[in-house]
Formats: structure tokens, C-alpha cells, sequence
């Protein structure tokens, strides 16, 4: 897979984040587990818990391998939480759902086929029980071990975006996974069932860590915008291990005002925001983020009118991402 940069496609490479990824990957983690022995520790917390109904047809939207419908995951952003993304598949055209669906239909064979059949034949019937299984499986399975993966997961693009700092874009990309090399004009991954050629066109490329994924894969169809996904640095069998509570260790370090104001920046927030996330008045949160910001534990940017401070990688890395 080639995916080809021009100059304005390299300046808009991103990362992001994708929870509905993580679910259908974990999907098929549950359906095969013997593939996948980094999950055994979330499996045996998870396996048990998800309802048989949902499972079973978020498993036959998923499938086994290979292709995966794009409907079940939004384009990534570093602030997308798993409700924005149940909201957007909730939205979700029912036009490219139904091609979705229909090259499922293609990729099976016997009662899956017909099954996946019937579902592009009536879309919005289709989404709608797509959504309740989403949801219903998303809480069984996933949201016990969200704020782990999601600590993986943005702790993999703060070392990510240091590399970038240090050694340059090049550099970073072909460190993503030994499957992805850097050429001057493209991005190149080596997959198992499917080759192509894609010219991003001005839109950029977004870069998407993921734990549950074993390797890596690519979206490209629009309207999406091309996107790469890559197993996350840090995964081991004891990802989902219970992370040690670090909130009274970081109130002893910086202080409970300060580090109330890092740990509610899971991400991108405003200064109102920040203070209605710690209890604060607007003018305490504004000093506690430019103290933390002197010390290199927050960044802060302007979007528009707002101000939006994140956690810089320093800043991941103690609150134990």
C-alpha cells in the first residue's frame, strides 16, 4: 500500500484516536482468541460479560479478518470519546453503509451471507441494530478497560511526537511498525490482502495507534480521510491490569490543585472547561495551567476564540500513560 504525499498532505499529517476500532478489534479478539495472546489479560475480565445477541452480530459485521466496514469507525481525532463516535455511527449515510454491507455480503458465503444480505437490503434497520450492539457490547466489554487503553493510546503519540521533535517526521513514520517505511513522497505498507496506490490529494494522512489491533491496516475510500492504523507502543498481556491510582502520589508532587488540573486533561480543554472539570474558579484553573505549562507538563494553543491546553508527553508520562 503507497499512500502518496504531496507537500500539503505532508504538513496535515495527525494523529488520532478511534474507539470504534478498538471495539470491532476487540470483536474479533473475542471471537478468536487463540490469534491473539497480548489480550489474554483483558479476556479473561471481559470473556463471559458481552450479550450473545450483540456479540454475535458486531462478529458478523466485523468478520474474521481482513476487510472490516467503515461505518463502525468515524474518522479519528485526539479528543474523539466512545459516545461522540456512537453518535456519529448513529448518523452514519445509509448509502455507504449499504455498500459496506454489501461487500461483506461479498467476502462470505452459506447463513452469514444471507444474513448480511437481508441487512443492506433494509440500511436503516441495519444501523439501527448496529448501534444497540455497538453500545451494548462497547459497556460489557470495553468500558471497564477504557481508561487503560485510552492512557496506551495517547501515551504511544506523546512518544510518537517527541520523535518527530527529535529525529523528524521520516524518522518517526518509519518507526511506527516494521511493516511501515517513509519515502520522500509517500508512506508505504506492506499488508497482507490488499495493494494499492493512493494519492492523499491535500487531505493528509491521520496516524491512529491502536492495542487491540495485532498489525496494521489502512482506510482509504471516501469520504474518509486516509488513515493508518498501527499496533501501539507498550502492549503486553497485562495491559488491563488495574493501573495503580497515581492521583494522591501526583496532589503530594504538584500539589492537589495542579494535579486535579492534569488529570482532567484527558484531552483538548478549554480554561472554563478545565475549571468546571476540577471545581474551580476560572481564574485558579488559569494559574494552576500556567504553572504547570512553565513546567512542561501542559501545552496550550489557541483554536479560535478558545484556548485549548492537553497534556504534553512529560505530562502523559506522569500521570502514568
Amino acid at each position: 500500500m503507497e499512500l502518496r504525499l504531496a507537500p500539503d498532505d505532508v504538513s496535515a499529517i495527525r494523529f488520532g484516536v478511534s474507539p470504534g476500532h478498538e471495539l470491532a478489534h476487540a470483536v474479533r479478539v473475542l471471537a478468536q482468541p487463540h490469534y491473539h495472546p497480548l489480550q489474554w489479560g483483558w479476556l479473561r475480565r471481559a470473556r463471559g460479560h458481552a450479550p450473545a445477541r450483540a456479540l454475535d452480530l458486531l462478529t458478523l459485521l466485523v468478520g474474521a479478518d481482513g476487510y472490516m466496514p467503515d461505518f463502525l469507525t468515524s474518522t479519528p481525532g485526539w479528543d474523539l470519546g466512545p459516545g461522540e463516535e456512537l453518535e456519529r455511527l448513529r448518523e452514519a449515510d445509509l448509502g455507504p453503509l449499504r455498500v459496506d454491507l454489501l461487500k461483506r455480503v461479498d467476502r462470505t458465503v452459506g447463513a452469514d451471507q444471507r444474513l448480511l444480505r437481508a441487512l443492506a437490503d433494509h440500511p436503516e434497520h441495519a444501523r439501527g441494530l448496529a448501534v444497540d450492539a455497538w453500545r451494548q457490547v462497547w459497556d460489557a466489554v470495553l468500558a471497564p478497560s477504557w481508561p487503560q487503553l485510552e492512557r496506551i493510546l495517547r501515551a504511544d503519540i506523546g512518544a510518537r511526537s517527541r520523535r518527530v521533535t527529535t529525529r523528524g517526521l521520516g524518522a518517526m513514520v518509519d518507526s511506527l511498525h516494521e511493516a511501515v517505511t517513509w519515502a520522500p513522497d509517500a508512506v508505504r505498507v506492506r499488508l497482507r490482502m490488499h495493494g494499492e496506490v493512493l494519492d492523499c490529494a491535500g487531505s493528509g494522512l491521520v496516524l491512529v495507534p491502536s492495542v487491540m489491533a495485532p498489525r496494521c491496516s489502512v482506510v482509504t475510500e471516501p469520504p474518509a480521510q486516509p488513515t493508518l492504523f498501527y499496533p501501539a507502543l507498550g502492549v503486553s498481556e497485562r495491559w488491563a491490569d488495574d493501573a495503580p491510582d497515581t492521583s494522591a502520589a501526583l496532589a503530594d508532587l504538584l500539589g492537589a490543585g495542579r494535579a486535579g488540573v492534569l488529570l482532567a486533561l484527558r484531552g483538548p480543554l478549554s480554561t472554563s472547561e478545565v475549571a468546571a472539570a476540577g471545581g474551580l474558579a476560572v481564574s485558579t484553573a488559569s494559574h494552576h495551567l500556567a504553572l504547570l505549562r512553565a513546567a512542561r507538563l501542559v501545552d496550550s494553543r489557541r483554536d479560535g476564540p478558545r484556548v485549548l491546553h492537553v497534556r504534553t508527553p512529560l505530562g502523559e508520562a506522569l500521570v502514568g500513560g
